[in-house]
């Protein structure tokens, strides 16, 4: 194919081409921010290597129910409607890592983005939140 052959095909096809660079500068855009945001995501397997390692402070933001249905061991709830970086169950996390939970990674991921704004030292994030512990075959404890 020549680029003749190409600009005509653009030519005749344009809504394709828009398509085209509009999925490609989507692509572009969700990779750059990626490298630029403040906190580092995890897989399932790197929270268990950070857990048992370094003894992380995981913090659920799933609703109350969603949380005594199944939650990471050892985890602790904090409801994502009523989360201050400074309250008493991350008050004296500062230096140790946490990371942001929640049922699909959605509301946990503004929260790594607010934990690494008050001032902690090391924020993560489980990428794809209990649902992707789950599909990893990891323990949920039930209760609270």
């Amino acid at each position: 194919m020549t680029f003749d052959e190409l600009l005509a095909f653009a030519g005749r096809n344009v809504f394709y081409v828009i398509a085209l660079v509009g999925i490609t500068l989507a692509l572009l855009y969700t990779e750059v921010a990626r490298l630029f945001r403040p906190f580092k995501a995890l897989r399932p397997a790197g929270l268990t290597v950070l857990i048992n390692r370094e003894n992380a402070l995981v913090v659920d933001f799933s609703a109350i129910n969603d949380f005594e249905k199944g939650h990471i061991p050892g985890s602790k709830n904090v409801v994502f409607s009523q989360f201050d970086p400074d309250n008493k169950v991350l008050a004296n996390a500062k230096s140790l890592p946490v990371v942001a939970v929640c049922r699909n990674g959605q509301a946990s991921e503004g929260a790594a983005k607010r934990l690494k704004a008050a001032g902690f030292e090391h924020v993560y994030w489980l990428e794809g939140g209990i649902a992707a512990w789950q599909q990893a075959d990891l323990p949920l404890v039930k209760g609270r």
